[in-house]
This record gives structure tokens, sequence and C-alpha cells, in this order.
């Protein structure tokens, strides 16, 4: 079988989901890859190092012949991992004996490394196809994706509005959504550290894909500041979201401060309190102190009472700090934090827009 160069549009387009397997070294592929790719490195770090230190210094035929060094001795390996890959592919997509058989190689430029492990996996049997351009030209298409125009319309509200479980009912009903915190692993606010963050770039594919995927439907997605933890909605993007109509869910304090108990209240103490210290120069020394010491007295009501009074106020004002607010801005009064019920009053508010 002859392999077949692909550019990233028609990879983009592909009608079925074939397995993607990335060669190039497992540092590259951690920071940051295409979305559901298999890591099938040529090279360690270090291999990749050595061989890109000779076709520098000496030139492209040593550089070559210390690949094959590292590659040779792989092959066989390799081709048995790219089998296991397939066979748990085809198993999560339901693929057919065809469409099994089927894969795409790439690496960063579409060059040498794409080129060798393509040229082994096809001469074992399989149909393969390779990027033009490799993971660059991927990454070229991710930064398009966020100045496209989209239909979406945006969920606002105070901290503690349930916006993300409303979000996930919305996605339960059948309707487009992109959850950003999620797909940054963080919840938005000083207090919402999940975990790990993914790197920026690992982050932009992430949300140019589910932009990709949605690009013909109407979307929802949560009103968010530009930056989530330590990550940042990019620029373009960004600009489209402000410019879209916002449904602000207005929620009485009282019940959302129930719910932020519920959902931050069980944390630990101490992330809890270095979580205030990061903002203790937005929130004041003052209240940062008496937040922290109802924290300590486990006096939790009295703590996130502070903080909530701060994020709405922050939230206010950003809400309010885009252009044609007045216009764009639709509230919807609910009576408690309840995904369904707001989910309907929600739709239902939108039907009367549409």
């Amino acid at each position: 079988m002859a392999i077949k160069k692909i550019t990233i549009q028609q990879f983009a387009d592909f009608p079925v989901h074939l397995p993607v397997f990335d060669v190039r070294s497992p540092g590259e592929y951690n920071h940051a890859h295409i979305p559901g790719a298999y890591s099938l490195p040529l090279f360690s770090d270090e291999e990749r190092k050595i061989v890109g230190t000779a076709y520098k210094q000496i030139g492209k035929q040593k550089a070559i012949k210390h690949g094959l060094d590292f590659f040779g001795v792989k092959m066989k390996a390799m081709v048995e991992q790219a089998e296991a890959m397939v066979t748990e592919h085809a198993s999560m997509h339901s693929a057919t004996s065809e469409q099994h058989n089927s894969i795409v190689v790439h690496c960063w430029r579409g060059g040498m490394r794409s080129a060798g492990v393509a040229w082994l996996l096809d001469l074992y049997g399989f149909d393969v196809y390779t990027i033009v351009g490799g993971y660059k030209a991927y990454r070229n298409w991710v930064l398009k994706q966020f100045e496209q125009p989209y239909e979406l319309s945006v969920i606002g509200g105070y901290t503690g509005s349930g916006k993300t479980e409303l979000i996930a009912q919305l996605r339960q009903l059948d309707h487009a959504v992109i959850d950003l915190e999620q797909l940054a692993n963080h919840k938005g606010s000083a207090f919402g550290n999940n975990g790990m963050q993914p790197t920026q770039e690992m982050f932009e594919n992430k949300l140019a894909q589910e932009l990709f995927h949605h690009k013909s439907r109407h979307t929802w997605l949560e009103d968010e500041s530009q930056r989530i933890g330590d990550l940042n909605i990019p620029p373009a993007f960004w600009k489209t979201m402000r410019s879209k109509r916002v449904y602000f869910l207005d929620i009485p304090f009282e019940q959302r401060l129930d719910y932020i108990l519920k959902t931050y209240g069980l944390k630990n103490k101490e992330k809890l309190i270095n979580s205030m210290v990061r903002i203790k120069k937005r929130l004041g020394p003052l209240e940062t102190k008496t937040a922290v010491g109802f924290l300590i007295e486990e006096d939790y009501r009295s703590c996130f009472e502070i903080l909530l009074k701060y994020y709405d106020k922050a939230y206010l004002k950003g809400l309010h700090n885009r252009e044609n607010a007045s216009t764009l801005i639709t509230t919807l009064h609910c009576e408690k934090v309840h995904a369904i019920s707001n989910t309907e009053k929600l739709l239902s508010c939108v039907t009367v827009h549409s």
C-alpha cells in the first residue's frame, strides 16, 4: 500500500475517527499534542537531542545514521505497540475492519521522523496517512479556529449559581456545550484548583477541537474571565465571547452561599488559607485576616460570606465591562441553585428571544 499525504483540513474533516500516532519525543508530546493522539515516539528526548545536534553541527547524513542506530532496534517493538493501540482505539470507537487498519502518523513538521515510522507501518501492512506539515500545521489550524464566527450564548451568574451544573444539564439534553473550566481543569477562581492544569498550548488544542466539533451548532458556554487559573482564553475567541448574549442567573445570596459551602467547604483548610493569601491584595488585608480567622475557627459560613461578597463585586464589574452590555445581558430570576428548573427557565427565555 502507498502512504497517503493529507492536509490538516482533510484530517480535520475525516468522516471517521482514525487512530493518530504522534512520533515526536515524549517531552514534545507531553507539552501538547493533538487531543486523543497516541504517543509512539521514534526517539527518546535524549536521542532526539543527539540527532538534532548532529544535524546542526555535522549534517543531514550523520544525523540520519544516528537516527538509524536508535530506530533499528525499536522497529519490532514499535509495530507491536502500534498494533495494541489500534486494537484499543477500535474497541473504543466501534471501528469497522477497514477502519481498523487505517492510521494517521505525524511528527513536528512532517519530516524524517514521520516518514520513517510511516514507512515501517506501511511495510507491515497498515493503511497509513501522514499529515502534511505535521504538528506545526495542526497548531496553525488551531489558532485559526479562534478567529472563526460562532453562534454562541453565554451563561452568566455570580459565584455559586451552579453554572457548571447547568452546562452539564444542557449537554444531557443534547445541546452543544463547551465547558471551559473542564478543559482548563480549574473552577475559575482562587479556590478552583482541581489539580494539574494542562499547558496553555494543550488547552488551546482542546478548545479548538471543541469549537470545530460544534461549528455548525448553536453552542453554550459559561461566562468566564479571560484567565482561568494559570491559563488564558485565546484573545480572538475571548473577544467573540464578549460580543454574545449573556443569560445572567440571578439567584439569592443565601442560596448561593449554601451551595458554595457544599462544594467548597469540605476542601483542605490549609489549601483554602493559601488561596486566600493569593488574593490578599485584591480582597484587602483586613478582610483576608478576618476570613482566615473564621476559617481557623471552622466558621465556614462567615468565611465564605466574605469571599462571596468579594467575588460578586468582581464579577459584576466584569459582567458590565463589555460593549453594549445593556443590550447583551438578559437576567433570569431564579429562586435557588437547581440545574433542571433553571435550565428550563433558560431555554424558555431563549425561545422568547428567538
